[in-house]
């Protein structure tokens, strides 16, 4: 049976062509095991199975191959392109991964009729323009000030912009422009944000020139009030780029070093746009197994900024294989050119010194906390007494106000720390409030059963945060499923609640104190205080979400499209609460009879 499984790599490569393109490995579970990158495709295959010495971490790969798959591009700039959109949706298992607990920081322009300007993490899910990422949050913050002091755009959010009878403080203090009571006209105010946009862009000298020709057309013709608005905006403009040069010219450019230890890596980024030193920022990519910082540091490149606009110069420290096809994909991507730069001298040397020396403190740093982690894990698997370290732990809690608004929460541990992109939370309906057993079991059925049929990776360590009774739950869950090897814990708290002195319930009816000074039972508090966190998060939006539509629900006449034109016009509850009878009258579809009401009973007025 197992020479039926073996892979021929040698017939495989007889049939591909020379062309550039993308190759994929696959396990006899057909898992993904590695995506690469070719300029000739059976060159490059072919050199997993000739007679050359491989490296430990190559040759266990390809004991594993049980099929390949190949895909054809143009060119080899283009591979790398696919290639890395393919590493990002499938992550396979020996490919560096670019992984990073952080949301990137934003500057976030709205598309809206009056654009509003502001910070933001996370998903892109509002629409407009996303201008980044910056290293850090003090970054954006500075360039936010600069660009509300020169262009005067507003920050505030649509439910206070849409209810202003009168301008607000950042008016007072020459910060906004007060288009909410129309002190500006529209056409001005787009105008300035469509400059704002220019100069976030990095493009300060193409707005220099663009306003220095109007401010010459203006006092041509006489206009000399708006040729001295002119002639101040580019003044503002030109001591922003005044402040700090690199090599005595206003740049655009990152710089990139790498610092690895074994298979630990730490790339640390220093970033300057339009001159300004926007500070670094520290990734830590999952290298799995690869001790290569060529590798490495092509890898993180590729993933970063194929997926965040690049600046116009890219300074590396060390030497690329395939510095001319990165170079090549990004100019495609940015849609104008990018250099790579990799032998330096001057300021930039000193740059790249610089971060040198910042990658290696953070990564000495960063592997002394994910050692302690680790010893962490061993004494838990030493307290409950293990066979094998855990490799995953999972812990679920239950979070409600007097039955209200339900929420169960599923945190996800490994021994690097919390795995946040797999966190969970679970809305629960169908019980009798404040039933926590049953919003237990709801839960956990959930996600075994989803979990059973989909194949995922189960837990080797299940905490539940509760008493007998909770644990109870899981272990019917566990049964009814035949979910096998999970090794349930419960954790009860201590009589007076204290941190410290919580018990460990283990599946035989154990209970252990390991008391506040167990590295072990620290490890658990840590991994019971996210999931109570993240729980008590999701029960707060779900609960403050369940009042501000209730509120509307109650009433006749409005149903659940006249309630979401009323919440969107008012910009929420908040809004509509502060709007008078008139002002509701205006909305589509909503009388003014209906209006009285609405505001009767938003204001706990008696209509009888």
């Amino acid at each position: 049976m197992s020479e039926l499984t073996v892979f021929d790599g040698k017939d495989f490569v007889r049939n591909l062509s020379t062309a550039p393109g993308v190759y994929r490995m696959y396990d006899a579970e057909d898992q993904v095991l590695y995506v690469g990158k070719a300029n000739a495709l059976r060159n490059r295959v072919a050199s997993y199975f000739n007679q050359t010495a491989k490296s430990p971490r190559i040759q266990t790969m390809i004991a594993q191959i049980a099929r390949m798959e190949v895909t054809v591009t143009r060119t080899e700039a283009e591979a790398l392109i696919l290639e890395n959109e393919l590493i990002k949706s499938l992550k396979p298992r020996y490919n560096v991964l670019l992984r990073d607990g952080k949301s990137y920081s934003y500057i976030l322009v709205t598309n809206e009729d009056t654009p509003r300007i502001g910070s933001h993490r996370g998903p892109r899910t509002i629409k407009g323009q996303y201008f980044g990422p910056y290293p850090s949050g003090m970054a954006v913050r500075e360039t936010l000030n600069i660009i509300q002091k020169i262009f005067k755009l507003r920050s505030c959010e649509d439910s206070v912009f849409r209810n202003r009878t009168r301008p607000c403080l950042q008016y007072q203090i020459g910060r906004c422009s007060a288009p909410c009571v129309d002190f500006i006209e529209r056409a001005e105010y787009l105008e300035s944000v469509r400059q704002a946009t220019l100069l976030l862009e990095g493009r300060s000298d193409d707005l220099t020139d663009e306003l220095t020709t109007r401010m010459q057309t203006a006092s041509e013709s006489l206009d000399f009030e708006a040729a001295a608005r002119l002639r101040d905006l580019i003044g503002a403009i030109r001591s922003i780029q005044a402040r700090q040069y690199v090599d005595g010219r206003a740049a655009d450019l990152d710089v990139l070093s790498i610092a690895m230890v074994q298979a630990s890596a730490c790339v640390v980024l220093l970033a300057f746009r339009d001159g300004r030193n926007f500070g670094t920022r520290s990734f830590f990519p999952k290298t799995n197994g690869s001790e290569s910082r060529e590798e490495v540091l092509s890898a993180f490149i590729a993933q970063y900024y194929l997926e965040n606009n690049p600046p116009k110069e890219i300074v590396v420290d060390g030497e690329l294989e395939d510095c001319r096809v990165l170079e090549e994909a990004l100019s495609q991507i940015a849609d104008r050119k990018v250099a790579i730069r990799t032998n330096v001298r001057g300021e930039r040397a000193n740059y790249v010194e610089m971060t040198r020396k910042t990658a290696e403190l953070a990564l000495n740093t960063h592997r002394f906390s994910q050692m302690a982690q680790l010893a962490r894990v061993k004494d838990l698997q030493s307290l409950l007494g293990l066979e094998k370290t855990p490799q995953r732990i999972e812990c679920f809690d239950i979070s409600h106000t007097m039955g209200e608004a339900t929420v169960a929460s599923c945190v996800v541990f490994d021994q690097q720390g919390a795995v946040r992109q797999q966190y969970r939370r679970f809305n629960i309906t169908g019980i009798e409030p404040g039933d926590d057993y049953a919003a237990m079991h709801q839960a956990l059925s959930r996600r075994f059963k989803r979990g059973m049929e989909e194949n995922t990776v189960m837990p080797d360590v299940l905490l539940i945060d509760g008493g007998k009774g909770q644990i109870a739950q899981a272990y019917d869950v566990l049964r009814e499923l035949e979910v096998p090897d999970v090794f349930v814990v419960g954790v009860s708290k201590g009589p007076e609640r204290k941190a410290g002195e919580e018990t460990l319930i283990l599946p035989d009816h154990r209970e252990l104190h390991p008391g506040a000074a167990s590295p072990g039972l620290q490890f658990v508090q840590q991994v019971r205080d996210e999931a109570h966190r993240f729980a008590i998060t999701g029960h707060r939006g779900k609960r403050q979400k369940a009042r501000n539509s209730s509120t509307l629900e109650d009433i006749g006449g409005v149903g659940p499209r006249r309630r979401s034109a009323l919440l969107k016009h008012f910009g929420g509850l908040g809004g509509l609460k502060a709007a008078g009878v008139e002002e509701i009258a205006r909305v589509e579809g909503i009388s003014a009879n209906l209006a009285e009401r609405i505001y009767a009973t938003l204001h706990g007025i008696d209509t009888q």
